[in-house]
Order: structure tokens, then C-alpha cells, then sequence
């Protein structure tokens, strides 16, 4: 009788549950849909800018509709350029958190057939590149040729009208007009440069992209605006000196440009620019890191050359990355708890920090850390090798020696007299929208040195898969490329530092291991690996998100309600303030003066409802925060630390049933091991050097035979 009504209690909470998840689906279509008809109206706004069509008739007639009482001239362009983004921006959170809360990853990008993510070009300046970002690519270029042969067409039509009025030559004219073509060009590129850089992005997510993946599109943004704002200032330049106007270069109008801002910050951004060349970043990385807050100086700067209301057209992806920036503060402000340490024979470390447990990730994530006893402005990511299933309570990463932070770290924690405790702060996590990994058939992991790092968090993902969910996982073949047999030890964190409860026979996994630079096993196999316990600080938590398992609708209400707020202070200071005394003429309240009030009073915005969100959130949540300190072992419990030694053995993973097979003096034939792959789909996933990742995009173009899926994954260490 009981067991009836268990069953029918069961039969309808499980058809309730179809139900609410079919309302919450068709409400992501029809947020989806809405997000997309947003962003081709945006398009067509970008396409119509340069037109005389938009200038004397379209904006006009917006301008005579809105009321300029509360926002004044600026009010307009708030409303066509900016406001539109920002909805999607806030709409993109809600879809995300309703897919969050069904568990529903089948729909999160705009484009994920496998088909349009297979590599499109390889060797290319931009790296490999698949089929989406190529069209994306051709769609951008072809914007910034449109606006500037349409800005070049309507100005060189007045050009001999405006010499004669200026008495000027006609190709000085042109030439002036240029000047200002490339400047407005220069305009779209800096209008996209910060959205790669807003790490957590709800827009970039909606399109399938990450940070991570996405900040070589800033590399050459960056580039590219750089060159246009240079050739721009130079045409000026030539033209104030040839009709002998070079008094212009330092004036700052009341109406108007402010020549002398635009030069301060055409001056900040050469300072970056000049540092961001690969010769230079590789080798004075600090040097390039500290320049870089120059653009602080560049943006404010900026705003004040063209005054608030034209920089609107550039305020989107500023506004949504100070919050992302702003919000990576409050959560760095944190010291978060470090369990213990792994240490490595091969210069590697890994450490293990205590996780709130209900925060997620996927695999291939990264996190940014700072240990302020070795520099207190650094901060640097690193792939993320715990996988949030089977390790609920730590996040593992690993850090390879390479770099004058990582080989301090490493001393630190090698040495005989290893410190008791280590002061952490993180930023993150951040990671792909969702994985795939088991729609194939078959896995093919590459990596290259540490590149075998994300594909530990891969695979503990689809062990845990293989045991608790009883899903069916892909074949896994490990192909790793190490320098030195030492480096082998890296294989040995495929499983967490306290081993595992779960049966890894089922996983199917082979592990191929190649030692390039040795014909030979070295003669002394014994390989200690040390691991180290820290103290526990009462001020330390443990890693958790920034406003746990509903970041995503609070990001919402942040990017909504600070944007409101910013709206609400302009429009009562305008009405009630600026507008009785100016009345909208900007000469008792100039350009740059607004400019001022506006940039201030939208960090004031920011600051005031992010904080806001998020000691509330930490409020709500102190109750359930509880810092889970990891115990030492029992047989030292009142020691500061432990050592624990222990030999390796030559195959370091012993755990699994197909031992790693090495081979020594050699490197992998991609070519031959991709071809001898059976299987229906099977996906490659390349974690290297970049001659590596070409190397195997390459063939997984130019192979027709086998449905081969590659994806470059990656990796930070």
C-alpha cells in the first residue's frame, strides 16, 4: 500500500519536473530569440552609422523625440548605443541561470554544430581558427571597410566646398577629412577591444566563447585601434602643419574635441601598445603588466577628447568590464584556505585549496591566484585539475616552475624548512560554457609538457561519470610529450592526492608517453614526491563564487539596477541642477566637465550596488559558509606541517589497468596514430606548444577518412 503511493508520489513529482523543465526550455528559446534580434538591430545600427541616412535623418528625429530636460544631448546616444548591449547583457544572465537550474547545457552557445568548430585555418596570425570565428572575422573586416570607404565617400563629396570656405588646398581638406575618417574607424575597433577581457561575461558565454579563448581577438583589436588612432593623430599632425595650425594640438575647447586630451591619450596608448609586442612581453612580462594599467589613463582621456556623449558608442563593453573587474576585487579580497601541496621531482607543484561545495565548474577551467608573500600586484592563471564532482571539498592546480614567480613558489615549498602557511587570494573560477566530451565516441588527448594539465580535470570528470551517473564514456588514448623522464611524475596527478573510492577499470583509458630529449630510462628509477600540510588561518574560506549558485542573476541585477541608478543621478542632476542654469548651451557646463560627472557617477553606480549584492549575498550565505578544514594525518597531529615521501614507480599510474607505455628518443606520429583511430566520431583535443596544436589541427582538416573533431584546449601553468 505504501509502496502504491510512494510510486504514485514519485510519477508525479517526475512529471512535474518534464513540466517545469519544458516552461523553462521554451522560456530560453524565446530569451534566445530575443537576444538575437537584439543583435542583428545593433548590426544594422553599426551599418548605418556611416550614412548620411543615420546622421540627417535617423538620429535627428530621435534627438526631437527624446525629452533633453533629464539627460541632455547625451541622452540619445545612451539610448542607441549603449542601452541595447546592456539588455542583452542582462538578458544573457537570465538565460544562463535558467540553463544553470535545468541542467540543460544542449543550447548555450549561438552556434555549436560540429561542423561550424572544425578548424578552418591554421597557420593564420590569429592561430587556428574555425569556421564560426572565421565568418565573424569576415563580417568585422567588412564592417570597418564599409565605414571607412562611407566616411571617405560623404566627406570628399564637400571636400572642395569645405577648402574654399577654409581657404584651404583641396588635398588638405581630404586630408583632414581623413584624419577624421580613421579616428571614427578607430572608434568601432575600441567599441569591442573589452569585451574579451570582461572574464565573466554573460554575452561572450552566450556566444559560445570564454575569456581565455577570445583574448587573442583583443591582441589584435588592440593592434589595429593602436594603428588607426596613430595614423589618425599623424594626419592631423601634418595637416595643422602644413596650413600652420600646430597651436591646435594643444587647445581644449569648451564645445566640442579637446585636441590636447586626445593627445595624452594617444600618448598612453603608444606606452601599451609599444609593450605588447611578443619580443618585449616574453621577455619583460612585468614591464608589459605594469604599462598595461595605463588604460585607465587612455580611457579617461579618451572620454574627454570626444566628450561622454560620442564615447557612448564605446561605453558598453567599458561598463560591463569595470563590473567584472569590479566584482574580481571583492573576491580577491578574500584569503582563501590552502590545504596541502604536492611536490614534484620535475619542478612542478601541486596545490590543493578547501572548496565551498556547491561550487561548480567544468573541466578546462582556470583560476587566477596571488600569493602576496612573493608579489603583491601579480596575478596568474592556471588550469584547474580537481574536477567539482569527484572532488567536492578541494580545487587542485598545478604550477610548473618556468617564470620567476613560479620558481619562487617552487623554492618556497621544496626547501627543507617549508613555511606553515601561505596567504592566497583567487579570482575565478572561469570556464567554457559547457563541455562535450561525451558525445564522441572516442577521445584523443595531445599534450605537450604541462599541457597534460586541463586533461586531468577531463578525466576525473568522465570517471566520475563512468561510475556514479553509469553513462557511457568515450575510449580515452592520452598521447603526452614530456622533455625529461623526471617529467613523467606529471602523469602520477591524474587521480586527487587522496586517491579515489571510484573503480577507474571503468574507464577505458591508454597512455601513450613520449620522452623526447632521452634514448633511455635513466638509471635510478626511485622518484620522491613530497607532500606538505598547512596550518589553517581563522580568517581563511574556501574557494566559493562570487555570489554562489545564483551568480548569473545577480550579475543581472547588477548590470540593471547600477545602470538605473547611473540614469536616475543624471537625470536629477541634470534636470534640476545643470539644465535650469545651461539649459543645454555647454557653455557653464562644458564637455569635458559632464564628461567628468558622467564617468564618476557610473563607477559611483558600480561600486555602490555591486557592494551592495554582494554583502548581502555574503549575509544570506554566512550562516552556510563553513570553512571545512582538511585534518593532518594522525600521525603527527600536532606537527606544522607533514612530510610525506613516498616512491614512485617507473610507470607512476599504477592505478589503472593499462599501465602508461613510454617510449623513449622519439616524438608521436599524429599522423599515423590519428589514422589508426577507429570510431564513428572522435575527438581530438590538443593542450601544447603551438607548433603542436597546428601540427594536429592541420590533420584533422586535411583528413576526410575519420570523423575527426578537433579543439584546442587552453592551458595556463
Amino acid at each position: 500500500m505504501h509502496d502504491t503511493k510512494r510510486e504514485e508520489v514519485n510519477i508525479m513529482n517526475l512529471e512535474g519536473s518534464k513540466t517545469f523543465s519544458s516552461t523553462l526550455t521554451i522560456f530560453q528559446i524565446g530569451i534566445w530569440w530575443f537576444i538575437v534580434l537584439i543583435n542583428l538591430g545593433y548590426i544594422m545600427v553599426w551599418l548605418m552609422m556611416p550614412t548620411n541616412t543615420f546622421f540627417m535623418h535617423w538620429l535627428p528625429d530621435i534627438q526631437a523625440k527624446t525629452d533633453p530636460i533629464y539627460f541632455g544631448k547625451q541622452g540619445t546616444t545612451v539610448l542607441v548605443y549603449t542601452f541595447p548591449i546592456l539588455l542583452m547583457a542582462s538578458l544573457a544572465t537570465l538565460y544562463h541561470h535558467l540553463i544553470q537550474k535545468a541542467s540543460n547545457h544542449s543550447k548555450v552557445g549561438l552556434l555549436k554544430k560540429a561542423s561550424w568548430r572544425k578548424p578552418l585555418l591554421v597557420n593564420g596570425p590569429l592561430g587556428i581558427i574555425s569556421k564560426t570565428e572565421f565568418s565573424f572575422i569576415i563580417m568585422f573586416v567588412l564592417l570597418l571597410i564599409w565605414s571607412l570607404c562611407s566616411y571617405l565617400h560623404g566627406m570628399f563629396e564637400n571636400a572642395a566646398l569645405q577648402a574654399a570656405n577654409e581657404r584651404e588646398q583641396v588635398w588638405e581638406a581630404k586630408l583632414e577629412n581623413s584624419a577624421l575618417a580613421l579616428g571614427l574607424v578607430g572608434n568601432i575597433c575600441l567599441a569591442f577591444l573589452f569585451f574579451p577581457v570582461s572574464r565573466g561575461s554573460s554575452i561572450l558565454r552566450f556566444f559560445g566563447l570564454t575569456s581565455e579563448a577570445s583574448i587573442k581577438y583583443h591582441i589584435w583589436l588592440g593592434h589595429i585601434t593602436m594603428t588607426l588612432f596613430t595614423a589618425h593623430g599623424l594626419c592631423y599632425v601634418t595637416f595643422w602643419d602644413k596650413t600652420h595650425q600646430m597651436s591646435q594640438i594643444f587647445t581644449w575647447n569648451k564645445v566640442g574635441i579637446s585636441n590636447v586630451a586626445g593627445v595624452v591619450a594617444l600618448l598612453a596608448g603608444l606606452a601599451m601598445w609599444a609593450t605588447t609586442f611578443p619580443l618585449i612581453r616574453r621577455k619583460f612580462f612585468e614591464l608589459f603588466f605594469y604599462i598595461h594599467h595605463l588604460y585607465i589613463v587612455f580611457v579617461v582621456f579618451f572620454v574627454l577628447h570626444v566628450g561622454f556623449s560620442y564615447s557612448c558608442i564605446m561605453l558598453p563593453g567599458i561598463y560591463l568590464f569595470l563590473i567584472d573587474r569590479y566584482l574580481r576585487f571583492l573576491q580577491s579580497q578574500q584569503k582563501i584556505r590552502l590545504v596541502s601541496a604536492r611536490v614534484l621531482p620535475c619542478e612542478a607543484v601541486e596545490l590543493n585549496f578547501s572548496k565551498n561545495p556547491g561550487l561548480c565548474y567544468g573541466p578546462t577551467s582556470i583560476i587566477f591566484i596571488n600569493i602576496p608573500s612573493i608579489s603583491k600586484l601579480q596575478w596568474h592563471p592556471f588550469s584547474i585539475t580537481s574536477c567539482s564532482n569527484t572532488d567536492s571539498d578541494t580545487l587542485s592546480i598545478v604550477i610548473k616552475s618556468s617564470g620567476n614567480w613560479s620558481s619562487t613558489l617552487y623554492q618556497k615549498l621544496s626547501t627543507s624548512s617549508p613555511p606553515s602557511h601561505l596567504d592566497v587570494s583567487i579570482e575565478g573560477p572561469y570556464g567554457p560554457a559547457s563541455t562535450s566530451f561525451s558525445r564522441h565516441e572516442m577521445l584523443v588527448m595531445v599534450s605537450g609538457g604541462s599541457g597534460i594539465t586541463p586533461f586531468i580535470s577531463i578525466i576525473r570528470s568522465l570517471l566520475f561519470k563512468a561510475n556514479i551517473e553509469g553513462g557511457k564514456t568515450p575510449k580515452i588514448l592520452l598521447i603526452c610529450s614530456f622533455k625529461k623522464s623526471i617529467d613523467l611524475t606529471m602523469i602520477d596527478l591524474l587521480l586527487p592526492a587522496s586517491g579515489t573510492a571510484l573503480d577507474t577499470s571503468r574507464l577505458q583509458l591508454q597512455i601513450e608517453a613520449y620522452v623526447t630529449r632521452e634514448k633511455q630510462p635513466p638509471s635510478n628509477d626511485r622518484k620522491l614526491l613530497q607532500t606538505l600540510w598547512f596550518k589553517s588561518n581563522a580568517l581563511d574560506e574556501p574557494i566559493s563564487a562570487v555570489f554562489g549558485q545564483n551568480s548569473w542573476l545577480y550579475l543581472g541585477i547588477i548590470i540593471t539596477t547600477s545602470f538605473i541608478l547611473f540614469l536616475l543621478i543624471i537625470a536629477i542632476l541634470t534636470r534640476y541642477y545643470i539644465y535650469p542654469i545651461d539649459h543645454n548651451s555647454d557653455l557653464i557646463y562644458p564637455y569635458f566637465l559632464r564628461s567628468i560627472l558622467s564617468m564618476l557617477f557610473i563607477c559611483v553606480s558600480i561600486v555602490i550596488v555591486a557592494t551592495f549584492a554582494f554583502l548581502w549575498n555574503k549575509k544570506q550565505n554566512k550562516a552556510l559558509k563553513q570553512i571545512k578544514n582538511t585534518s593532518t594525518p594522525t600521525t603527527s597531529p600536532g606537527s606544522i606541517y607533514n612530510k610525506i615521501d613516498r616512491e614512485l614507480e617507473s610507470l607512476p599510474l599504477q592505478f589503472f589497468i593499462q599501465p602508461a607505455k613510454i617510449h623513449y628518443g622519439e616524438r608521436p606520429d599524429m599522423k599515423k596514430i590519428l589514422s589508426d583511430c577507429n570510431g564513428s566520431s572522435i575527438g581530438v583535443l590538443v593542450s601544447g606548444p603551438r607548433e603542436m596544436r597546428h601540427e594536429v589541427a592541420s590533420i584533422c582538416t586535411s583528413c576526410s577518412t575519420y570523423d575527426l573533431h578537433f579543439e584546442s584546449i587552453s592551458f595556463s601553468w
